[in-house]
């Protein structure tokens, strides 16, 4: 059980690592979009 649990939490941190490239293949769109889009959001 605890392993699984810790496999979640690994898979999180690194999906969020690699958000702009993972949601600029998933969206096909390019990654600079992305980042533009993430960056309008923390205002």
């Amino acid at each position: 059980m605890i392993w699984i649990i810790l496999l979640l939490v690994v898979v999180a941190v690194v999906a969020y690592r690699y958000r702009v490239p993972l949601l600029a293949k998933i969206l096909g769109q390019p990654q600079s979009r992305i980042e533009r889009r993430l960056e309008r959001r923390k205002d």
